[in-house]
């Protein structure tokens, strides 16, 4: 790791009010602290859907509060709690309703750093939501782990807020006729008779919901020239479907050089693209890595579309990534604008093309969508996504290509691994503008009622 891609540590100093929950998810995570660092130790039999692991949680109380005298961790309730320790004493403890209180032996002091290590076993499942099943997923031959926005508890312990990003270092053993993938740096693949463990660390600031994993009978490939420098990138499939993988793949590195160029560096040290074999609605993007199903192995414009927008990600969501959920058309909108920037300069359809297109789209569908609040019921909405992408062609218009892309490769420097909310986009861009732009951010971000669509 460079020194320009090292981790950028968070450090709680003064007083304050402690942060608010999630409005969009209120009982998820505790404000109360942060964790920094996480240290995952599992052991995962696929046949029975066994997880047995330990959870090294390094956190820090929240400055500004009082002393800590209880905390939670959000963990999934098919889980069996074996051990809880806090700074190596025994705790009391509660497990219920997808919830690990902690009461530690002593309070624990605003800004006191304070170690927790967690014993638990179980059947891994996802976790119930609006939008189906989040976290875990058994598949047929192994699993993956898909957890926007609050799936992360369905296989570990955690503080499950978008904002509270941490280090990872995840061991994993499993049978060796298994491949285990995560989103970083593979450290170490220790085979012992018929079992292998492999080691990942993620130096990189980490959302919970980010922590992303495939198992199963999968084979690597480099995607990347090793030759020439560059980002690292791997793909994984079952051997079954490595030509089909390698061709819809093909253009990844180029869409990497072209993003790096729009945007600014790639954030993260590597980058791994997996297919498992199994359909999945909609691929998966997790840190420094991203999840697809045998149904995105399609050639031309369908399956560059995703892989573009799954590696926009890594730069906007991943990160900068949101402080509340309210603010998720920052992650969004633009890996939807990055899709149109990549046909742009591929030789398709300009960017100003697929906004238009977008946009008939919009027009003929309900007026009800607040872009930069959209409510729980609406985050995922399609509407959400087209209207995030629309608004950042608006921003292109409104301040010509040299003045955008500058801005833009701005934000993700100045915010890297760091937490973003819209208020600090709007100042930034304004910052940018030769007169305010309050009046587009007021139509396109607050208002219901679609604008009209920006020309030059």
């Amino acid at each position: 790791m460079s020194p320009q891609q090292a981790p950028q540590r968070r450090t709680v100093t003064g007083a304050g009010a402690l942060p608010a929950p999630d409005p969009y998810f209120p009982t998820s995570g505790d404000p109360r602290h942060h964790v920094h660092r996480y240290e995952l130790a599992l052991d995962y039999r696929p046949g029975p859907n066994r997880l047995a692991g330990t959870a090294r949680i390094s956190a820090i109380v929240t400055a500004g509060g009082a002393p800590l005298t209880e905390f939670t961790l959000d963990l999934a309730a098919p889980f069996r709690i074996g051990r809880v320790l806090v700074d190596g004493r025994a705790p009391h403890y509660a497990h219920r309703a997808g919830k690990l209180r902690v009461r530690p032996a002593k309070a624990l002091a605003p800004g006191a750093a304070f170690t927790v290590e967690v014993h638990w076993t179980g059947n891994p499942k996802p976790v119930r939501s609006p939008w189906g099943g989040l976290g875990w997923e058994e598949l047929t031959d192994g699993a993956l782990v898909a957890s926007q926005p609050v799936g992360a508890p369905s296989w570990y312990p955690c503080n499950d807020r978008p904002s509270d990003k941490a280090a990872y270092q995840v061991s994993l053993t499993t049978p060796s006729s298994y491949a285990v993938v995560l989103g970083g740096r593979l450290l170490t693949r220790t085979v012992r008779s018929s079992s292998t463990t492999w080691v990942y660390e993620q130096a990189a600031p980490t959302s919970s919901y980010l922590v992303g994993l495939a198992v199963g009978p999968l084979q690597d490939v480099r995607l990347d020239d090793p030759a020439t420098e560059g980002v690292p990138q791997t793909g994984w499939a079952p051997p079954r479907l490595m030509p089909a993988f390698e061709a819809a793949f093909a253009r990844q590195p180029e869409i990497m050089r072209v993003f790096q160029e729009l945007f600014g560096p790639y954030p993260f040290d590597e980058y791994t693209a997996v297919v498992v074999d199994e359909e999945l609605d909609v691929p998966v993007e997790a840190q420094a890595m991203a999840t697809f199903g045998t149904n995105h192995l399609v050639s031309g414009w369908d399956s560059e579309r995703m892989i573009a927008h799954e590696l926009a990600h890594q730069w906007f969501g991943n990160s900068l990534t949101v402080a509340d959920w309210r603010q998720i058309w920052l992650n969004e909108g633009f890996a939807k604008y990055a899709e149109w920037l990549w046909s742009e300069r591929s030789g398709g359809a300009t960017a100003a093309e697929r906004a238009a297109k977008s946009y008939q789209l919009l027009s003929a569908l309900p007026q009800d969508l607040r872009l930069a609040d959209p409510g729980r019921r609406l985050m995922f909405d399609d509407r959400l996504y087209q209207r995030g992408g629309v608004t950042v062609h608006s921003l292109r218009v409104a301040l010509g290509d040299e003045t955008f892309f500058r801005m833009l490769r701005d934000w993700t420097r100045l915010n890297r691994h760091g937490v973003v909310s819209t208020d600090a986009f709007v100042a930034h861009v304004n910052r940018y503008a030769l007169v305010p732009l309050d009046r587009l951010f007021q139509a396109w971000l607050h208002d219901t009622q679609l604008p009209p669509f920006p020309a030059r």
